[in-house]
């Protein structure tokens, strides 16, 4: 699966972002596609997933209430609308897929085939 990720920006905090993914290369169908980012010096971090085509979502505990991962199987993308935004949100931020995870897995970098791009969060304060 080919990802191209695009969205990013320069924010203030309190503002919104939609982050969008684009998948190419194999069916939408029952892939699994997540949002993981990584901050200047830190590990990358699993920030939502849509598991399997959306039968469910999942968040880290940091970013909910406030991202929402969706999709459109039309256009075989997914998106992360990313709301009241924090300077501790700034990252680069990277979509991943893969075709056979597992639910207990959507949260290792490790588990995922494919990645796209990073894009650039920038949130100042």
């Amino acid at each position: 699966v080919q990802l191209q990720a695009s969205g990013g920006g320069l924010v203030q905090t309190g503002d919104s972002l939609r982050l969008s993914c684009a998948a190419s290369g194999r069916t939408f169908s029952g892939l699994t596609m997540s949002w993981f980012r990584q901050a200047p010096g830190k590990e990358r971090e699993f920030v939502a997933a849509n598991f399997r085509s959306g039968s469910s979502t999942h968040y880290t505990d940091s970013v909910k209430g406030r991202f929402i991962i969706s999709s459109d199987r039309a256009k075989n993308t997914v998106y992360l609308q990313m709301n009241n935004l924090m300077p501790e949100d700034t990252a680069v931020y990277y979509c991943a897929a893969s075709s056979r995870i597992i639910l207990s897995s959507i949260r290792r970098p490790s588990s995922y085939n494919d990645w796209g791009q990073g894009t650039l969060v920038t949130v100042s304060s």
